[in-house]
């Protein structure tokens, strides 16, 4: 009861920011120097005589682990008055700076640069502001005061969710300094910067408020101009999104971005805004396309659920306390599934590509050897570590599967409470509910726990939802769970020719053999990864070894799917010669079932859920 209480009461504990010292904090953010991966920051402190501590994040909501910069954080110079103030880290908190300020001194200086490895090229910059974040340590960063100023490269466009001093027109690119609102440090964190030479804002769906817009940062010219589907797309996803959750929490929205190459992808959530970064022709090829179809759905999906809407152990008062993830598969898990299905209302694919996708997440996990012994809660309680491992054994070891079982447990959820209402009600109507505590909001944080959650399920259809959440999530469970998939009117089943998706996505991965012999290799024949307990574990194949010959050719995809259709049905087996740490033996693989690839077919005795699902709210 009295963590029910501390939910319902953070909307008025967490709703105005209240600043703890009037003077706010000014920080100029410097992007002129982005072409050698360089950012630059002046920031004005204010303090009071005497010893001062002043910290960079460490904990960054969204990456779910302890990814500040402080490493990339350098040239940190203190001066007050024109004189240099020393400093010295924390022995233990390496991320804090203490330093001793003189007597009569109410404000001091500081300067610090930040190498950004990604992110960035010649022609475009994404500044996540932790990057160059220092304020003052051991206070709720909702309290701290701080006005932001930018200094881009004459020409280049801005766009973000933070409201400039002077209104401007963010297509006239004018590039220069220009100065912000005064906000908190939380708010800022929360507010990324796209700056870029080649440069376009889109006003998006004019008839929903509050605005929201697409900004487009390119490397090449003209890129920046989106397919004219594309924008229709994004506008019937803003439309689709109000008509589902029912409310806003932001005072205006910005999609943020990137084509690019060089600078890296990227998709971060934020509560006015989101980091997206994509390939420079992503929206021209198909295979990119349809690939990337739900990231801006499922990073807009994230301003209610998971920056609103935000569990309680993850939500911390500052960005130094370790963000605890066990509701994880709510937060990425159902954001999961509800940008999956936006996607496919608003156009972005379409319901065909939604099931050969869904039928592609589903058998993964059916076939993730790691769920013999690891748990859904386990996935997101440890998602701190399991988001830097390497690829090796990951099908074993199991990694960020809270994403993909959340999406398989909300459609579960989904199509059960449209089965137990005889389709009156669906998991829409949950989300009003959860999602639109409050009603419309500018930029907040509302917290839950999952008594809330069972309360709300209930308030939908009364069921037995703690048992349902139970059974799915805290439970090792050997199989996925396919109940919303089969109950949506389809089975998951295995035939020897790709969907069309899976063709379109071995283009770029080439031919898929995690379902035969289970193998998944790189182009040139080096294993990623192995799938345990399959015929290429049980021939002590390994990740990192490289397959160099298939029945006496060199290795190329062709002759390995060769090698498995010529093998079907008889008693051969599959002779490779691997190389591994310089040394070379021989192989066999005993397979005998062809190629398998994943695919939803209909069950014309249930009702098809799926594309009712995927059908959109919003007449056209």
């Amino acid at each position: 009861m009295q963590r029910r209480w501390i939910a319902l009461a953070s909307c008025a504990l967490f709703a105005a920011p209240a600043f703890a010292q009037q003077q706010p904090i000014r920080i100029t953010a410097d992007f002129t120097d982005t072409s050698r991966h360089l950012y630059h920051a002046e920031v004005d402190l204010p303090v009071k005589p005497g010893p001062n501590t002043f910290v960079t994040p460490k904990w960054i909501p969204g990456n779910h682990r302890p990814t500040g910069p402080v490493e990339n954080i350098t040239g940190v110079v203190f001066t007050a008055n024109g004189k240099v103030l020393p400093w010295r880290r924390d022995d233990v908190d390496l991320y804090e700076f203490h330093v001793d300020v003189p007597a009569g001194v109410t404000s001091i200086h500081a300067h610090l640069d930040c190498i950004e490895g990604e992110h960035l090229s010649d022609r475009l910059a994404m500044l996540e502001w932790e990057k160059l974040l220092l304020y003052p340590a051991h206070k709720p960063v909702r309290e701290i005061a701080i006005q932001p100023t930018i200094v881009v490269p004459a020409g280049w466009g801005v766009g973000t969710a933070l409201v400039p001093v002077k209104p401007f027109d963010a297509n006239t690119k004018p590039g220069g300094t220009i100065e912000y609102q005064p906000t908190n440090v939380e708010q800022l964190e929360d507010s990324p910067v796209l700056a870029g030479k080649y440069f376009h804002e889109y006003t998006l769906a004019p008839d929903v408020q509050p605005a929201h817009f697409l900004d487009v940062a390119s490397d090449e010219p003209n890129d920046f101009n989106l397919p004219p589907a594309t924008v229709t797309a994004v506008s019937n996803l803003v439309r689709e999104a109000t008509t589902a959750y029912g409310s806003h929490h932001y005072n205006q929205y910005h999609f943020l971005l990137t084509l690019s190459d060089v600078a890296g992808g990227e998709g971060l959530e934020h509560g006015q805004s989101s980091d997206n970064g994509v390939g420079e022709k992503t929206f021209v090829n198909p295979a990119m396309k349809v690939l990337e179809a739900d990231l801006l759905a499922h990073e807009f999906t994230h301003s209610w659920n998971g920056k609103y809407r935000r569990p309680d152990k993850l939500y911390q008062p500052d960005f130094a306390t370790m963000q605890q993830g066990e509701l994880l598969w709510v937060y990425e898990g159902m954001t999961q599934y509800l940008g999956n299905v936006l996607a496919a209302r608003s156009g972005l694919k379409n319901q065909a590509q939604y099931r050969d996708l869904l039928a592609m997440s589903a058998a993964n996990l059916e076939y993730k050897s790691g769920r013999q012994w690891r748990s859904t809660d386990d996935t997101a309680v440890a998602a701190s570590i399991l988001r830097s491992q390497g690829p090796g054994w990951a099908n074993w070891r199991r990694g960020q599967d809270y994403y993909q079982e959340g999406e398989l447990l909300w459609l579960d959820a989904d199509t059960l409470i449209r089965e137990l209402t005889n389709d009156q009600k669906s998991l829409t109507d949950f989300e009003r509910i959860f999602l639109g505590k409050g009603g419309n909001t500018g930029p907040n944080i509302v917290v839950y726990n999952r008594d809330e959650l069972i309360k709300d399920l209930n308030e939908v259809v009364k069921y037995d939802w703690a048992k349902f959440l139970h059974d799915r999530v805290d439970l090792v469970n050997p199989h996925a769970d396919l109940d919303g998939i089969t109950r949506g009117g389809y089975k998951l089943v295995f035939t020897d020719k790709p969907s069309d998706v899976d063709k379109l996505a071995s283009r770029m991965r080439g031919p898929s053999f995690w379902y035969s012999l289970g193998i998944s290799l790189k182009a040139d024949g080096t294993i990623n990864d192995v799938r345990w307990g399959a015929s290429g574990d049980k021939a002590r194949l390994a990740p990192g070894q490289k397959i160099i010959a298939v029945n006496g050719a060199v290795y190329s995809p062709d002759a390995l799917v060769d090698a498995i259709d010529s093998t079907k049905g008889n008693t051969d087996a599959i002779h490779l010669l691997v190389q591994s740490q310089g040394f070379i033996r021989s192989v066999d693989l005993d397979y005998h079932d062809g190629e398998r690839y994943p695919s939803l077919v209909r069950d014309d005795s249930k009702k098809d859920y799926l594309d009712e699902i995927t059908t959109p709210l919003v007449k056209k």
